[in-house]
């Protein structure tokens, strides 16, 4: 993703092709947010601002490091996928193969998991900058503040249903039961993101 155009990368979105899919557009609405959290804390530095720039340009600095993480992940979540797709792919032939199959399908399953959960941990901390921004930003573009927090909200519930999709099939108990605490904590994260819009709606509405 990080080298193509946004317009090729959708193209290939939109084709019939295993990958680019679900996972890699949550991981660039994160980079999306990210992006706009970076950008709203340029806007906030200098003249009046002062004062803040030092939190600003911390602010910028995380958030451009945020936004090259969802990139790589949504290379991850391809190569991933693509395990998955790999390990189903295994022979079957003989009980040795089953097995062998099996458990490859098992640990990709569980590898295919681990990106949309990262993908939620960088769109969660995307809130949290967002968060501070909404009263510490530039008034200007307290707008992109919530377009943000928008963003990295659909991010996460993206990043929730592709846990899910595999969780329905790991059979480790105790790796699925720490992805389902992973969705309850990205669950709230969502909660928050939308109290941020509706804090900057709310801002605007006077």
């Amino acid at each position: 993703m990080k080298d193509s155009t946004i317009g090729s990368w959708l193209a290939e979105l939109g084709d019939r092709t295993p990958t680019p899919g679900g996972g890699g557009a949550a991981a660039l609405l994160a980079a999306t947010g990210a992006s706009l959290v970076g950008m709203v804390s340029s806007y906030t530095t200098g003249g009046k601002w002062a004062d803040r720039e030092a939190d600003m340009l911390a602010v910028k600095a995380e958030s451009d490091l945020l936004r090259e993480q969802a990139l790589a992940l949504a290379a991850a979540d391809a190569e991933a996928f693509a395990a998955v797709g790999a390990a189903y792919g295994l022979p079957r032939a003989t009980d040795e193969d089953k097995a062998a199959r099996r458990t490859a399908i098992q640990a990709a399953l569980r590898g295919a998991a681990q990106p949309p959960a990262e993908v939620g941990r960088v769109a969660t901390r995307i809130v949290e900058l967002a968060d501070g921004l909404v009263e510490r930003g530039n008034p200007n573009v307290v707008s992109d503040v919530a377009v943000a927090a928008s963003s990295a909200a659909a991010a996460l519930e993206s990043a929730i249903v592709n846990i899910e999709i595999n969780v329905a099939s790991i059979k480790d108990a105790e790796v699925a039961d720490g992805l389902r605490a992973t969705v309850t904590e990205l669950t709230g994260a969502i909660e928050r993101a939308r109290g941020i819009v509706e804090r900057v709606r709310e801002g605007l509405r006077g």
